[in-house]
């Protein structure tokens, strides 16, 4: 699942993909072709700047546009950037309300399956790429 600041980062980022090499792409054409919260979406992209995706021009015709082509971005790295660790593995007793602090990961059954289901989905979110999103 998505965060919903990996969401609005998604969205504002294949409008950014659609115009890639036509220059600096301000906040309110973004957010004309994809509406969510201006505020929300000048924290996501100012995350994405300072993490190295995107970079910024200030003044007329300044906006956001990619550091670099949307096939050598993947989906892990954005997700990385905007949300940490990619789905962090944490064991909870079989009553699944509190954390299970004597687990033994080597026997623990649902351990296993969990981190099986982790290393599917960051095998699929390092595979994407932006370029995806066209």
């Amino acid at each position: 699942m998505l965060s919903k600041k990996a969401q609005y980062a998604f969205r504002a980022l294949t409008v950014l993909v659609e115009h890639n090499g036509e220059g600096p792409l301000p906040i309110s054409a973004i957010v004309r072709e994809q509406p969510m919260s201006t505020k929300f979406l000048e924290t996501i992209l100012l995350e994405l700047r300072r993490g190295g995706i995107l970079g910024s021009r200030k003044g007329k015709g300044g906006g956001y546009y990619l550091m670099c082509s949307p096939k050598d971005v993947s989906f892990a790295q954005v997700i990385r950037i905007l949300d940490g660790a990619i789905a962090p593995l944490k064991c909870v007793s079989l009553n699944f309300y509190e954390r299970c602090d004597d687990c033994d990961e080597q026997d623990c059954g649902l351990h296993r399956i969990m981190a099986e289901v982790r290393d599917s989905k960051l095998k699929v979110l390092e595979k994407r790429t932006l370029a995806d999103l066209a």
